[in-house]
């Protein structure tokens, strides 16, 4: 008889995420075992217990996911629990605090689906902006960037020193060349993306951050996308389910395009259900974070 999959949830917070929940859930998993509160020296205990009760063939069906909201954090779990597999006792790990792992790969991959499509460029031909920066999904949308080789600004309203602190870190632990930027009135958005070519808003959900007439400040703007969902979303003009739709309002940057929360969010499901079903079907062990996301969605994608 068949061992039953398990997936064990690790998360540093007071509660797992429903959303997580529901995700593992229909994926395959058998049983979910929540874990909240967990500390990073608690991680390479966990694990072992997780690998040392079942059999080689238990091993197969049973994993770890990583949850949380922090981007460091999260990873550093992720380094903790694939230190604390002993061959050949070893399951596989993935990663996604808060979601922001894969909502950060499909906003990244969906713009540059735009760009490619609409612009004939690449991401490392390109300026980028992302509004919200210092948040989990705005870090993890910024290493992404980085990494696939645009000149990528995170933007904080509060503090340049914040973003400064943010991008040095991650750009040591990763090889990222992110920039951190400041702009707390509209006046100090419209000097920032005045010559960008991509926008990337990440803040807050029901938090409008740039309107019309900022936008219009912008003169080589090509792809906006935005993961909020709540109105007023962040970016005035776009709309949800935008895929490519122009934005009307960004006057002077005529062939600028839109992708909205809703499209990101299709590419976003299937990449959280592709990674999570992955641990369940493969013979080696996995070990999954925004970089494998990335290169999902852009199989997805066909980029």
């Amino acid at each position: 008889m068949e061992k039953r999959s398990i997936l064990h949830m690790l998360d540093p917070m007071p509660h797992n995420s429903p959303f997580d929940i529901n995700m593992a859930m229909d994926a395959g998993f058998d049983v979910l075992m929540p874990y909240s509160n967990v500390k990073l020296e608690s991680v390479h205990g966990l694990t072992q217990d997780a690998i040392f009760s079942r059999s080689p063939a238990g091993i197969k069906r049973t994993a770890i996911f990583i949850g949380g909201r922090d981007f460091a954090l999260a990873m550093d779990m992720l380094s903790a629990s694939q230190k604390a597999m002993v061959p050949p006792f070893e399951i596989s790990v993935f990663a996604d605090p808060s979601g922001a792992f894969t909502t950060a790969a499909a906003l990244v991959a969906c713009v540059a689906k735009q760009l490619k499509e609409k612009h004939n460029k690449e991401l490392k031909d390109c300026k980028a902006l992302i509004f919200g920066g210092t948040g989990p999904v705005g870090i993890a949308t910024g290493v992404i960037s980085s990494l696939a080789g645009a000149e990528t600004t995170i933007v904080d309203h509060l503090s340049i020193e914040t973003a400064e602190d943010v991008a040095h870190g991650y750009n040591r632990r990763f090889a990222s060349s992110l920039i951190g930027g400041y702009a707390g009135t509209d006046i100090e958005k419209a000097k920032l993306i005045k010559s960008c070519d991509i926008i990337f808003c990440t803040a807050k959900a029901g938090i409008q951050v740039l309107n019309a007439n900022v936008l219009n400040a912008a003169i080589n703007l090509k792809v906006v996308g935005d993961v909020n969902a709540v109105p007023p979303l962040g970016i005035e003009g776009i709309k949800r389910g935008d895929n490519g739709a122009p934005l009307q309002l960004a006057l002077n940057s005529k062939d600028a395009v839109a992708v909205g929360a809703l499209a990101i969010g299709d590419i976003k499901y299937q990449l959280q259900h592709s990674l999570i079903k992955e641990m369940l079907t493969t013979d080696k062990p996995l070990y999954l974070d925004f970089r494998d996301a990335f290169l999902k969605a852009q199989k997805i994608l066909n980029l």
